[in-house]
């Protein structure tokens, strides 16, 4: 099968509950902390905390534009959330383990995507990737931003 996978990990300085709950709450912090402008739209069809939310998400990236259908698994509570589109072979996990006695928490955005045929498969693996990481480094930046003004205020 033709796909990419594309991981970023980083420490964030807070603990495991207040990052995952960052993550797993699509009516608000989640939306928050998705980078514009390649994050152009998010929906909440159904749900909106945890397993059992439905989204469509609308991306622009590199003047290409795709909508996500994606529903919302938790398998491990907690831990691990999942993001999958179905359709477009698309899955992404936010993993949440905790660091430094439970003070910190190394997260984890994964990504295993389908790619088209041929070169422009190639062409695919060669260049998403990249800017896959590109963009959840910039996520994982606003996560920190969010949890210092929440815990702030």
């Amino acid at each position: 099968m033709n796909q990419y996978e594309v991981s970023v990990s980083r420490v964030i300085q807070a603990p495991p509950a207040a990052v995952y709950a960052v993550f797993a709450d699509y009516h608000h912090s989640h939306a928050a902390v998705l980078p514009k402008p390649y994050f152009t739209e998010m929906t909440v069809e159904k749900g909106g905390t945890g397993a059992g939310t439905e989204i469509t998400v609308h991306m622009a990236v590199m003047g290409a534009k795709v909508t996500y259908h994606m529903v919302v698994t938790e398998p491990e509570p907690g831990r691990v959330l999942q993001e999958e589109d179905k359709a477009l072979g698309v899955v992404t996990t936010f993993t949440v383990d905790p660091v430094h006695n439970g003070e910190a928490s190394r997260v984890t955005l994964y990504t295993r995507a389908r790619t088209s045929a041929g070169l422009k498969g190639f062409i695919e693996k060669l260049i998403t990737p990249p800017i896959s990481r590109k963009i959840y480094n910039e996520e994982l930046d606003l996560v920190e931003k969010h949890l210092t003004t929440v815990q702030v205020a």
